[in-house]
């Protein structure tokens, strides 16, 4: 039986949206495979996280040290390779400490790399068939794995759709015992939060964020028209504040802010996974680009071909006329 272990990070007691994610994902590399749950870290919000995690997965395994207390992908790493088996397939995801932690790992376990993967196509023997994307996502490429000795592969987040948090009466397993000395050459410092500026996106419900289909910082004052009627904020991709059109608070991305509305306005926004990698909660996507092959469309829920500067206008005077 395929063996398949998925690292989930999580903060402040909450695992991050991909828990959700991981068992669409194992479905499509094999149905038949065991899932496992992985989380690092200590105290209270671990044994939290650990716990709450039962509910979608059969086993959680548990590795509490406290030099895990911060995400150190070095220590990760360390602690990882000291309780997975070696032929395990191991799913992180592909964000900035993904990044950081899977390359190693891949090493360390002598197992196959395969980095920001959107699909997959399935397993054939010993080898794992999966999709990436290319080019800002106009180019999907096939990809095969050797995973006899196991693998370990980033999952872009939001490929896969969430399934629901039930009651899968799992149980937690404690392997911290498992875990040898973990020396580290880099030591977690402090946590420097991002200054917040006139307007805190994270919080709202309705985000209408402008892209490079903006064309013009003057134009910037049609989405404000917009975000107004629908009583939403202006927020953006990153071209816009390199632009200094707006500041970087209102960026949403890897690099930017993460937030969880229930709607999401992308208004000639390409839908790099960067971008998206801040957009968590499942919200309802609404997309709207000249370009008919942006990658945004493939994940929105509505998807309109049209130049922004004209749909946002009409847009705003349908909802005042209501």
């Amino acid at each position: 039986m395929t063996q398949v272990f998925a690292y989930i990070p999580f903060k402040n007691g909450s695992a991050e949206d991909v828990a959700l994610e991981y068992p669409e994902a194992v479905k499509k590399i094999d149905p038949a495979a065991s899932l496992t749950a992985v989380v690092t870290g200590s105290g209270a919000d671990l044994d939290a996280v650990a716990q709450d995690l039962t509910n979608t997965y059969k086993e959680v395994i548990k590795i509490s040290h406290a030099d895990l207390a911060y995400p150190n992908a070095e220590l990760v790493r360390k602690a990882l390779q000291d309780v997975l088996p070696k032929d395990a397939i191991v799913l992180v995801p592909h964000d900035t400490f993904g990044m950081d932690l899977a390359p190693g790992l891949s090493v360390k376990m002598d197992a196959a790399y395969a980095a920001d993967i959107v699909d997959f196509e399935g397993i054939d023997g010993t080898s794992l068939k999966l999709i990436r994307q290319e080019l800002g996502g106009a180019v999907y490429t096939h990809v095969t794995a050797d995973i006899s000795s196991g693998a370990v592969i980033t999952i872009r987040p939001g490929s896969f759709a969430p399934t629901e948090a039930g009651s899968a009466g799992g149980k937690v397993t404690d392997k911290s015992g498992e875990v040898k000395e973990l020396p580290a050459k880099r030591k977690f410092l402090e946590i420097v939060e991002a200054e917040v500026g006139d307007v805190d996106i994270t919080k709202s419900d309705v985000l209408v964020s402008i892209g490079r289909g903006i064309e013009e910082q003057e134009n910037i004052e049609i989405a404000q028209e917009l975000a107004e009627a629908m009583g939403a904020v202006v927020s953006c991709s990153r071209p816009i504040v390199d632009a200094k059109w707006l500041e970087k608070s209102r960026q949403v991305g890897t690099s930017g802010q993460t937030v969880k509305p229930k709607v999401y306005m992308a208004m000639g926004i390409s839908g790099s996974f960067q971008h998206l990698g801040g957009v968590k909660g499942n919200p309802f996507i609404v997309a709207v680009n000249k370009n008919p092959k942006a990658p945004i469309f493939q994940v929105a829920d509505v998807g309109i071909v049209e130049d922004i500067l004209e749909f946002m206008p009409e847009l705003t005077e349908a909802i005042k006329s209501q």
